[in-house]
């Protein structure tokens, strides 16, 4: 083999190794559940919860539910939607979350959301915290949660 070509053929593996690894970091499958963009907000110094978004999607013939969540890096994680009563915005928690067949599900600011509660330690703009989803068809889905500036309001990639 001539050394361009050699040359470009490394490029390739390369190129593509870094695009799997990229995709790799914005989504998760297990059975019919697909994970995309899972992402939190950095946290002030002292924080104690933060909030987890992401989109589920759902490519089965059957429903599936979001009944649990866990991460090293809290205490707990629990599910939460918004609810409107009157003029104030309330967050409630949840047992599980609908993940409707062939449909999606965005947890998303002022909707629901993962609330990761009992911060280890507050969370820093690139990390990337592990976290497992419980599904009660597809079962546990390992994910790694990319944490964004304190302001966003949506996924950066």
């Amino acid at each position: 083999m001539t050394r361009p070509v050699a040359r470009i053929l490394a490029l390739c593996v390369a190129g593509g190794a870094f695009a799997i690894t990229l995709a790799a970091a914005h989504g998760y499958d297990k059975g019919d559940i697909q994970v995309r963009h899972p992402w939190s907000r950095a946290t002030p110094p002292g924080a104690t919860n933060a909030a987890g978004y992401m989109e589920i999607r759902n490519s089965g013939r059957e429903p599936d539910r979001l009944t649990g969540a866990s991460t090293p890096a809290a205490e707990r994680v629990e599910l939460h939607i918004t609810v409107r009563e009157g003029d104030v915005v309330r967050m409630r928690e949840v047992p599980y979350l609908e993940v409707p067949a062939r449909q999606r599900l965005a947890l998303r600011p002022g909707g629901p959301h993962l609330m990761i509660v009992g911060l280890k330690q507050p969370f820093a703009r690139g990390e990337r915290i592990p976290v497992i989803l419980r599904f009660e068809r597809a079962g546990e889905l390992q994910a790694m949660i990319e944490v964004q500036a304190s302001d966003t309001r949506k996924p950066h990639h």
